[in-house]
């Protein structure tokens, strides 16, 4: 999407307050003994209290054979994204990881974001591991600048996972959002500077590093929609829209 109207970027920005008070919300749930279910609950309670819609619920991406169950993608340690939580019973533990990704339509203007949250305490590997992506989602916000091009935010995201030991999800990425769920361009979290589409001011993003604990390589789980580590190690994921800004990334989904 390509912000051309104050309206627009007026309802971009509200629709991403709205999403982040919504995962906000869902952070605080995340305990042990509490199902993807429950989350997956509130969420959508959330969000139509709010006068908006799901993002995700019934939408089908492209090479998927169905729509996705759910509101909320759940994905439990070595899920990497798109965890679907109702449609078998998954509990946290104390120590598990729980990556929550989630959309929310406001106005016809869709906003997407996600994190992974640790359940209790987890070991210093883990945060180590929670922590990095999350910095990497910050070194690629810090490169969508006008004039950068795709390939300089896919480094700068890269760099930093691997800097910190830790391999990089090559298979899945992020991508333009706003109008729909999943827009061009995507964003590789890997790539080579000065390389791929040029950013402009007014183009909508959504920047979402993926990081594994063992090696890079993911398979598709029988659901069509779950990811997993083939190794069996564990997965972070971050995510937010970002609008382009002529001074460079303004952070929608803060």
């Amino acid at each position: 999407m390509t912000i051309t109207s104050d309206t627009q970027k007026i309802d971009l920005i509200e629709a991403g307050k709205r999403l982040a008070s919504v995962l906000r919300a869902l952070r605080a749930k995340v305990a042990p003994g509490v199902t993807a279910g429950e989350l997956d609950e509130l969420a959508e309670r959330l969000i139509r209290e709010g006068g908006d819609e799901p993002a995700f619920l019934g939408y089908t991406p492209e090479g998927a054979h169905r729509p996705y169950p759910a509101t909320l993608c759940v994905s439990v340690n070595d899920e990497v994204v798109h965890g679907i939580p109702n449609e078998s019973t998954k509990t946290l533990k104390e120590g598990d990881i729980v990556g929550l990704d989630l959309g929310l339509t406001h106005n016809d203007v869709i906003v997407d974001a996600a994190i992974t949250v640790p359940v209790g305490e987890v070991d210093e590997e883990t945060k180590k591991l929670l922590r990095a992506t999350e910095q990497s989602l910050m070194a690629g916000i810090a490169a969508a600048i006008p004039g950068n091009r795709v390939g300089d935010v896919s480094n700068a995201i890269a760099k930093e996972i691997e800097r910190a030991g830790f391999s990089v999800v090559k298979e899945l990425g992020g991508h333009g959002v706003g109008e729909l769920v999943h827009e061009e361009p995507f964003i590789p979290n890997f790539g080579r500077p000065g390389s791929g589409e040029l950013l402009s001011e007014g183009t909508v993003l959504a920047l979402e590093p993926i990081a594994t604990a063992g090696k890079a390589g993911v398979m598709l789980a029988p659901d069509g929609y779950t990811y997993r580590t083939k190794d069996g190690s564990r997965s972070a994921h971050f995510e937010h829209t970002i609008l382009i800004e002529k001074g460079g990334a303004r952070i929608i989904t803060a």
